[in-house]
């Protein structure tokens, strides 16, 4: 030791040896030493060694501050120490510290710092920088240590930790938050401790944290608007003086821009410094650390208090949010199918406050509305992306990133210019922040949402079609912009089990059809259609849901003309037939397509007419679907002639039930118009027979009693009509005067006989396919199969061509009255079913 130090200490005088002990302190004879002690494996020395730098503390007091760093690491073992003594005699000594630091910290400079021959144990740490902060306390020289530190795990030091932050954040000059993102991951994860004390204190920590952020924030704000307040109130006073120079003359011009500038001054002057407005937060590695907690398996507190940061952060900073929002929907839309119900509601809130500001920012579609004429241009370009399309889509894509490119830097110089320094830290909701709407970076949004649609919760998979449909209607050729994966995904997620994501799905597609050209829609068109082709238990238990959802958002008749455009198409004649029967039975039942049944029954018109032209080629595939569409367009003179062919087709079981079908389709409120048709025979002749046809199809079945029953009801009516006077030539003249009939019709733009020809031949098409997969399959379709009735056989009326030959005998149509047998030799068909079954209902009457 320095002789003189050992003179001063031992003095006669008080002060001299004061100044003695603090110089033996400055120089580290004394705290180097006690230091050492406290790592000695003796329980006794490492209590001494904390009572002798208490000591040296109350002594030193502020001049400690300069060995913060070796007493705060020494401290932090010490509070884990296994003898409670040690861990007793370590608090006391923590007090004291605590105390000195909040008192001297912020503003106490050591006297013996600058001293040329100091030693001591942290004088190795300084650097260039410490000539910066010229007081004892470092805490750029401290952090290091605490970001070492905080990733301690026993609870102890985690709650040590924990009090020292909170007193450091409590001391206004040091502004502790602006090195938060050194050690706020660390500090997360005390969330999770099972140590309840640690949970809470760590709360309480992080809460004054963000309420600090707030506050800082709240400060910006308020100078950043009185700021804008004065410069409107200067351009007031400016124009002013302007127009009062135009009044005088040039000298007290002079003189009243003197003032002017004087005034302006002054009023800089008067500013007054407000805690907080100086601070520099990094909202941008804060939100890396957050978004990373959320991706981390920790426990549901970290998450939940993630979620809280950002949330409050889209209130304080949304812009600066605006770039991690890819990787917080990864995330954040899982947790919103927590079983935790805070999870769930905080997760639900980071939702709606995220997505309300983008919708905010997506109202910018300015970026197209330079001349109508490029508008034009980037929608066919992004829309030319849609329905796999190959390599023309590419080179829309590229020309329209480019359009969309160039758009959008004619644009940002638009809007009144912000200081980009605002922008990096608080910049509130309120400033107007246009100038960051292209940080949204839509390509990684779109993967990480399209990623969630593989998710095992359906609130998630709703969530993230709901964000789809949202980005795309603000910005379609950016979503659309990473080519045709996503509309891949969608036609996979057409096989969700959930009705609710396969409705949102439908919408994206709907909405994505919309806005393209016709060629891409029809192009959609067929990839659904192979889609269901390929999955025929997706077009079963999907297959009606996904037509009526399509029809409501994109119009049933432009959806039903598209696909019977492919259909008349189709080479696979099963598909086909199948496709058509669920369009049928869905434009017959569909509450969403009442208009265009309506449209179908007015023939009358020419829109009609082409309506069910288009139709009627399509559904030729399927014999029951052409008939009832006959049925609904009020047709009934061609539904007649169809059930005529009728007799010439195989009636296999699927035809048969079919028919029972639309039987029950018959009693439905769909076809209460047709019924009170029945009411007027003279009118629609076709109609009687058109009924008496299905019930001659038919076996004794329900249908056939309910249908017999309907029939019976109005059979006098029907007499009347179906029995006419000259019924020796009913036959004959119903076959010649056909032809007649359907040339007048044709007048109204209708080729009647054309579109049965296209009938027949389509139902031969289909009736030698099946021929032929029944002979490499080795069996035989037929309804063999079919028990429906009892009762004789009865051949009547049908065609031996027109039943398999290992079918049984068919039941008689009305077991009641007997009807006279036919002559063998005269050819059968349906005509003369008609003629005995009048006669036969003529006869009940009289019997009746």
């Amino acid at each position: 030791m320095d002789p003189n130090i050992q003179r001063a200490l031992n003095d006669k005088l008080y002060d001299k040896r004061k100044v003695g002990a603090l110089e033996a302190c400055g120089r580290g004879y004394c705290i180097g030493t006690v230091l050492a002690c406290f790592t000695d494996q003796d329980a006794r020395v490492r209590y001494y060694a904390c009572e002798a730098m208490y000591n040296i503390a109350k002594v030193a007091k502020g001049e400690i501050l300069v060995y913060f760093n070796s007493i705060f690491d020494q401290l932090c073992k010490l509070g884990a120490d296994s003898e409670l003594s040690v861990k007793n005699g370590a608090e006391l000594l923590d007090r004291l510290v605590k105390d000195i630091v909040s008192e001297s910290a912020a503003s106490y400079v050591s006297v013996l710092e600058s001293s040329s021959d100091f030693n001591g144990d942290d004088k190795s740490d300084f650097d260039d920088r410490s000539s910066h902060f010229p007081t004892a306390f470092s805490l750029p020289r401290f952090i290091p240590l605490l970001r070492e530190r905080i990733w301690v795990i026993n609870p102890f030091t985690r709650n040590f930790l924990v009090g020292w932050l909170t007193l450091l954040d409590s001391i206004p000059d040091l502004e502790l938050v602006t090195y938060l993102p050194d050690f706020l991951s660390g500090l997360l994860r005390f969330l999770g401790d099972p140590n309840a004390d640690v949970r809470t204190s760590t709360q309480t920590c992080l809460d004054k944290f963000l309420n600090e952020i707030k506050r800082i924030s709240r400060v910006k704000k308020g100078i950043s608007d009185t700021k804008r307040m004065r410069e409107g109130g200067k351009r007031k006073r400016q124009d002013s003086a302007d127009s009062e120079i135009g009044r005088v003359d040039l000298e007290e011009g002079d003189e009243i821009h003197s003032d002017i500038v004087d005034e302006e001054d002054q009023d800089d002057l008067d500013e007054d410094w407000i805690p907080g407005q100086d601070v520099e937060i990094n909202y941008k590695e804060i939100l890396e650390i957050l978004t990373s907690s959320l991706d981390s398996p920790l426990e549901e507190d970290c998450l939940l208090e993630s979620l809280r940061w950002i949330v409050d952060f889209l209130d304080i900073c949304p812009e600066e949010v605006l770039p991690f929002t890819p990787k917080i929907l990864a995330h954040m839309l899982p947790a919103m199918a927590s079983p935790n119900e805070i999870i769930h509601q905080a997760a639900t809130r980071v939702n709606g406050a995220l997505m309300d500001y983008v919708v905010s920012l997506a109202d910018e579609p300015t970026f197209h509305n330079q001349p109508a004429v490029s508008q034009g241009q980037t929608q066919a370009q992004s829309t030319s992306r849609l329905p796999l399309s190959g390599e023309k889509a590419e080179g829309g894509n590229s020309s329209n990133r480019a359009s969309l490119t160039s758009s959008r830097d004619l644009e940002m110089p638009g809007p009144a210019p912000v200081p980009s320094q605002g922008r990096s830290m608080s910049t509130p909701t309120g400033i107007n922040t246009s100038q960051q709407q292209t940080d949204l970076d839509y390509g990684a949004a779109v993967g990480s949402l399209t990623l969630l649609f593989l998710n095992d919760h359906e609130a998630t998979r709703v969530a993230a079609m709901t964000w789809l449909i949202m980005l795309h209607r603000k910005a379609p050729a950016k979503v659309l912009s990473n080519g045709d994966g996503i509309f891949s995904a969608l036609l996979k997620t057409l096989s969700d089990p959930s009705d609710a994501v396969v409705t949102k799905d439908l919408q994206l597609m709907s909405q994505i059809s919309r806005t393209s050209e016709d060629s891409h829609f029809a192009s959609f068109m067929m990839n659904l259609l192979q889609l269901f082709a390929t999955d025929r238990k997706l077009l079963e238990a999907r297959g009606n849901l996904v037509i009526r959802q399509l029809s409501i958002n994109l119009g049933p008749e432009r959806i039903y003309r598209t696909m019977a455009e492919i259909l008349e198409r189709e080479d696979d004649m099963e598909f086909a037939s199948i496709m058509v029967q669920n369009l049928n039975n869905n434009l017959i039942t569909a509450p969403q397509l009442s208009d265009m049944r309506k449209r179908l029954r007015n023939l009358e018109s020419k829109d009609g007419q082409t309506l069910f032209v288009n139709l009627f080629r399509a559904w030729c595939y399927n014999a029951v679907a052409t008939f009832s569409l006959c049925l609904l367009a009020q047709a009934y003179e061609q539904a007649y002639h169809l059930l005529q062919i009728f007799g010439e087709l195989d009636m296999t079981v699927n035809l048969l039930i079919q028919v029972d079908k639309l039987v029950q389709l018959i009693e439905s409120p769909v076809f209460t118009y047709l019924r009170l048709q029945l009411l007027e025979p003279e009118k629609y002749p076709y109609l009687y027979k058109c009924m008496y046809g299905i019930l001659m199809l038919l076996p004794q079945s329900s249908a056939f009693a309910a249908l017999k029953n309907r029939l019976n009801s109005v059979s006098s009516i029907g007499y009347l009509h179906v029995a006419p006077k000259s019924t020796a030539s009913t036959s004959s003249a119903s076959s010649y005067d056909r032809p007649n009939r359907l040339k007048g019709r044709e007048e109204s733009g209708i080729r009647w006989v054309e579109l049965l020809d296209k009938f027949r031949n389509v139902q031969e098409r289909a009736r030698r396919a099946s021929s032929l997969m029944n002979e490499s399959d080795g069996m035989l379709m037929g309804v063999s199969d079919l028990r429906i009735g009892d009762g004789p056989a009865d051949h009547k009326g049908k065609d031996a061509r027109s039943v398999p030959v290992d079918a049984p005998p068919l039941p008689p149509k009305d077991p009641t009255p007997a009807p006279p047998a036919p002559a063998p030799v005269k050819k059968s068909g349906l005509g003369r079913q008609f003629g005995r079954l009048g006669g036969a209902v003529a006869g009940k009457n009289r019997r009746n």
